[in-house]
Formats: structure tokens, sequence, C-alpha cells
């Protein structure tokens, strides 16, 4: 009789992780040889010592229970662990194929750590299951179908939803590869009514569990093309979905309304009903469910992730062979000439296409003309055109001339450039420390910067350059077209380019109707203009930068502050002629922080006392005719009160007046409190008299 080792079972985590890499390799490696060798044995043989090894149940039972917990990481990424991992499946399927397998192997708890594990790899083991091991199988899908009606239909009132969410979890994976599982839970209406009648008072882990576990079941019973069945079980939902609908509970209570919203059960039943023989009852409620979907609402598919390799240039360069020749270049440039020809004469050699390129001067534009032409020359006409490109040689380039003389550095050079070229280099080099003032060039002389200093005299006006920028005279705006000068001095505020964010905030300040998000805006000529001019800019950038400009009061400043006169010189080439730039006063006169262009600002500008020009000299300066003098004529300080002769009285009226009065009594003393306190006391005297 054949006897073969025990095994061991397989460690969980915390002592995994106390071994050390080669001895676990060397665990895996003595694990997958084992394995093999009870595959090996011969039928009778694998009877009564495989299936009566109870080291072996043992070790796969656990086996997958923490490569399902954990993942196939847990194993690691060696050859032995592929060999296990292979071996497991293929020893679990030929057990339970057996006439007698294990009951333990039969237990939904490792089936769907197997599913898990190995995904729809794991079909075959449950399509191929003896009589034996399915009726063992039902047996304990029995008892979890009974305890979960139990707990479903209990709710708060004694059920434990926790037990529900973690068995619904674990059995989801069998449910998945196995149809058949599938279609015993979905057997008679009670466990669909639980689910059902659970979802109302569950907890959203516990609703994820319920709506994945009725979506694998119908999945299920669809592949099992049991449309009968399917059938029944859709009304069911159809019905449930009616009454939660006309009931006092709001749509988020609705197992139907979030199954058909958040999962593709209606399109992918559709799509199996489309490619099979499906009776109309099915179609037209498919259509009732469909009505059940919550508004506003898609499926969202998950990122699927795409492992890419990156090739960082790390090889390490064996030899100075393994870069390419100046022969092999031209060779992989010949191939993708030959290439770009066969794509539309697939008939044609590759030499053939070689001796037609050299013909054409590696034009492969030009070779297909001619093939279209059928216009060859005729030593080509004639030539075998299934010739491979072995049998063409590639002609070598001609030797040099021998007459050419070749070129040598050293006679173009002679004796007295050599010398200067040594003496400059010479000087240059400098072993040690160098010292740092014999380095340097001669410095200027104390003298120098004395008689420098005398001849600067600091009375001379320096130019004023401060309206050079400004359009003067009429003449063009010298605006910065270029954006470069911006970005040098400033950079980006919007996070753009600076370019980019000159034209948006040029136009928004000269028309921001041109970022309002409407159909009719994003299909004016004035938006598309503006896209490519953005370069090229979607619709839905360029509204979310004047919305982000606008949200923000701050950004929306600096914008203005920076690109404004860049927008005043925009609407100024806009229209038919060439306007002006107005040049704003910079001095800050009383009055600015009201609201610009009222009366009462102009008039203040206008009889506001000038220190300087009312010191003395009592000079008028009239502003459109109105006369208005600045200083008494006596050379009094402050607001004149003289209209000047001719003047015409001020338009402003009391309200004026009195502004000026009250913005002027910081400045001296106030008279009339005085004046009014001598009044008050006065009456008072008379009273008392």
């Amino acid at each position: 009789m054949v006897s073969l080792p025990s095994f061991a079972l397989f460690p969980i985590a915390t002592w995994r992780d106390q071994i050390v890499p080669d001895e676990w390799v060397s665990c895996l490696n003595a694990w997958a040889v084992l394995v093999e060798s009870h595959l090996s044995l011969p039928e009778n043989d694998f009877v009564t010592v495989s299936l009566k090894d109870e080291s072996l149940r043992g070790f796969l039972v656990s086996f997958a229970r923490e490569v399902a917990a954990n993942g196939t990481a847990c194993v690691g990424p060696s050859q032995s662990a592929k060999r296990l991992l292979k071996g497991c499946l293929l020893l679990v399927t030929k057990i339970l194929q057996s006439p007698s397998p294990p009951k333990s192997l039969l237990e939904w708890e490792f089936l769907a750590d197997l599913s898990r594990i190995y995904g729809k790899k794991a079909e075959p083991v449950f399509s191929q299951l003896s009589t034996t091991a399915r009726e063992l199988l039902d047996a304990s899908l029995s008892e979890l179908k009974k305890f979960l009606i139990k707990n479903l239909d209990a709710g708060l009132k004694g059920g434990n939803l926790k037990a529900i969410e973690e068995r619904l979890e674990h059995v989801n994976d069998l449910i998945r590869v196995s149809p058949a599982v599938a279609e015993f839970f979905l057997t008679g209406s009670d466990f669909l009514d639980g689910l059902i009648s659970c979802y109302k008072i569950a907890n959203p882990p516990l609703r994820k569990a319920l709506i994945a576990t009725t979506y694998l079941c119908l999945m299920g019973v669809a592949d099992g093309q049991k449309l009968s069945a399917l059938s029944d079980q859709l009304y069911s939902l159809k019905a449930a979905g009616a009454a939660h609908k006309s009931g006092p509970l709001s749509e988020d209570g609705s197992l139907v309304a979030e199954l058909v919203t958040s999962t593709p059960l209606l399109q992918r039943l559709q799509h199996k009903l489309n490619t099979s023989e499906s009776s109309s009852r099915l179609t037209s409620v498919l259509k009732e469910l469909s009505s059940f979907k919550k508004p506003n609402s898609t499926i969202t598919k998950p990122k699927r992730l795409i492992r890419r390799r990156i090739d960082k240039g790390k090889a390490p360069i064996r030899s100075l062979d393994s870069f390419p020749s100046d022969q092999q270049q031209e060779d992989i440039h010949l191939l993708s000439l030959i290439s770009q020809v066969q794509d539309l004469f697939p008939d044609l050699g590759a030499g053939f296409i070689a001796r037609l390129l050299q013909e054409y001067s590696n034009s492969p534009e030009q070779a297909i003309a001619h093939l279209l032409d059928d216009s060859l020359p005729p030593h080509l006409a004639s030539a075998d055109r299934s010739e491979p490109l072995t049998s063409f040689k590639q002609p070598a380039h001609p030797p040099p001339h021998p007459d050419t003389p070749e070129f040598n550095p050293a006679d173009e050079l002679s004796d007295s450039d050599i010398e200067i070229l040594t003496a400059a280099t010479q000087n240059k080099l400098h072993l040690g420390k160098r010292r740092l003032s014999a380095s340097l060039p001669a410095a200027p002389s104390k003298q120098t910067i004395l008689s420098a200093l005398a001849a600067f005299d600091s009375d001379d006006d320096e130019r004023d350059d401060t309206y050079d920028a400004a359009d003067v005279g009429g003449t063009i705006d010298a605006r910065p077209e270029d954006a470069k000068l911006v970005a040098a001095e400033t950079g980006s505020l919007t996070g753009v380019p600076v370019d980019v964010e000159m034209v948006l905030a040029r136009t928004w300040l000269a028309n921001p109707g041109v970022f309002a998000r409407d159909a009719t805006t994003r299909r004016s000529k004035e938006r598309a203009k503006l896209r490519e001019e953005a370069g090229g800019m979607t619709d839905e950038a360029v509204e979310g930068w004047a919305v982000m400009v606008q949200r923000d009061d701050g950004l929306r400043r600096k914008v203005e502050r920076r690109y404004g006169e860049l927008g005043k010189g925009a609407k100024a080439h806009d229209g038919a002629g060439i306007q002006d730039v107005i040049i704003e006063r910079t001095k800050w006169r009383a009055g600015d922080d009201a609201t610009e262009g009222t009366e009462g600002t102009e008039d203040t500008e206008e009889g506001e006392g000038d220190e300087e020009a009312g010191r003395g000299a009592g000079v008028r300066v009239g502003v459109s005719g109105a006369g208005r003098g600045r200083g008494r004529g006596r050379g009094g300080r402050g607001r004149g009160g003289g209209r000047g002769g001719g003047g015409q009285p001020s338009s402003g009226g009391p309200a004026v007046d009195r502004r000026r009065k009250e913005a002027n009594k910081a400045s001296r003393a106030n008279h009339n409190r005085r004046d009014q306190r001598a009044r008050k006391m006065f009456k008072g005297a008379g009273l008392g008299g």
C-alpha cells in the first residue's frame, strides 16, 4: 500500500511573518510536491490514500481560508507558490468528483473561499460534482438558507443583522461562480421576500450586501437558462416595488428601486433575452421594472486599473555592441518603409519592395503610385514580386575618393595659434587656493570714486517717466502684446499660462457676456474666437475661469489691477478709430471714497484749496467757465471765498456747501461752535433778566 507524508496546516498570518523567506519558499515547495504526489496516484490508491487523509483535508481548508482572507499575495510570487495554487485546485476538483467525497470539503464556507481565490476558474468544480457531493452541498446550503430567512424576517426584533451581513458577503462569492447555488437560494419566495423586508430597516453596509446578493442570484438564474423561475422572481420584485411606491415610505427604503438603479440588472437581462428566444411576458416585466428607477441617477462604472510596466531604462549595458550601429539604424528605417507599402500590397515580398524603394529614393509614396499605375521600369516589372528581404542586399556606401584629402585638425592650426592658446590656458590654470584680490580685475581707485561723487548734482531733477507708458498724445496704445513681459514680472494669477490668462482677462474686462454659460453663447463667434486665442480651451474651462474670478473678490481685483489697462486698450481699439487712454490723477482728494461721478465729488475737486497755488499769488483756475477762484487773492491759504470777478455762483446747492463745511472742520478753528455758544448764553441771560 502506498503511503505519503502528512500535510502541515497552512499557517496563519502571525506565524507566516516569523518565517524566513528562504524557509517559506521551501515550505511552499514541499506542499506543492506533496500535492502533485497525490495527483499522480492511480485511481485505487487515490481513493484509499488521499480521500482518507485527514491532514490533506485540513491543509486544503486552512489554505483556502487564509488565501481568501489575505489574497494570493500572502503566498508569494515564487514558482513554488504558483505550482501550489494550481495543484490545490486540481486536487480539490479530483476529490469532489470522486464517488465518496469528504463532507468537510463540501461545506459552503470552504467552497466560497475557493470561489474567491480562483473566480471563474472554479466553475468546473461545481459543474462536475458527483451526486453524493451535490447532496452534501445542498444540505450545507439549506442550513445557511434557514438561518438567513429567520434573521431577515425578524429584522430588528431579534434578528442578528451583523451575522446576516457577514454570511451574505461570504456566500456571494459562491453565488457568483455557481448558477446552481443561485437557483437554490431563489427556489421559493421566502428568501427574496426576506431580502426585500430587511432592506427597509438595514444599515448602509447591510443594504449593499442585500443588493449584491439579489443581483447575483437573479443573474445566476439567468445564466442557468431558468427563464420560468426568473420571470416569477421578477414579478415578485415588481409587486414589491409597486407596494412600496404606494405606501408611506420613501424610495430610499425600496430594494427594487435601488436594484434597478445602481446595478446593470435590466441591461444585462435584456441583452440575454435578445440573444436567446425570450417570451413577451419576460420582456414586459422588464419594462415595468424600469419604471422604478430613481430620477437623476446613473450607474457609475468602477475605474478599471491597468497596470503598465514603466521602462526606466535601467538595464545594464553589457558592451558597446548593444548600441545599434549606423547600418542597423538604416535597416530599421528600411523595414518601416517596407511595412508602409505592405499595408496596401500585402502580397508583395519585402525584397521586391526594397528594390522599389531603392529605385524611387526611399519614397513609399512614389513606389505606391507607380504600383497603382502599373508604370514600373522593365527591370522591376519582370522581377520576382515575392522576393524575400534576405536575397536583397542594400548597396554599401561608396568609399571616399582617394583624391579628396582627409581633414586633419592639426593642419589647420599654426604654431602662433597654438602658442596663443597655450598662453591663455596657462593663465587660467592655478594650483591651490587663489587669492581673491589677485583674481579680480583692477578695482577703481578711491580718488576715481570721489571725483564721480563730486560731479553728481543731487539737486538735478531726474527724468519723470510716470506717463511714458500712457497714451498722452493720441498715439497707439503701447500694450504688451507679448505676454512674456508680464510673465517675467508677475507670473500667472489663475494657474493658466500667462498668454492665455491675458487673452481671457482682456476679453472678460471688455465683454463679460462672452463667458455666459448657455448654449447660445457657446455657439457664438465670439466664444469660438476666444477658444482659439486661448489655445484650444474647452467651453467648460473658459466658463470655469470666469466663475473662479467672479467668486474670488481678491483675485478679481488683482486681475483688474493687472489687466485693466489692457482691457481699456482693447475697448479703444475695437472701435472705428483710435481713442486716447484716459490718464487718471494719482493725488488723493476729499471725496475719493464716495461714489465716483457724483456732483459733490466734482465740486469738491473744483473748490478744494491748493496749498501751493493759493499761497500768496491768488491764482484763479476755472473749470469749464465756472470761474471759481482758488485762494482769496491776497495770498490766503485754504478754501477761497472769492468768486474771481465774473465767476458764476456754484450750482452745487446747500448740500454741497454743507459737505464742504463738514469736510474742513478739522483743518481750522470751528468759529461756528464759538458763535453758537455765545448766542446761547446771550439768550439765557436775557431770559434770566
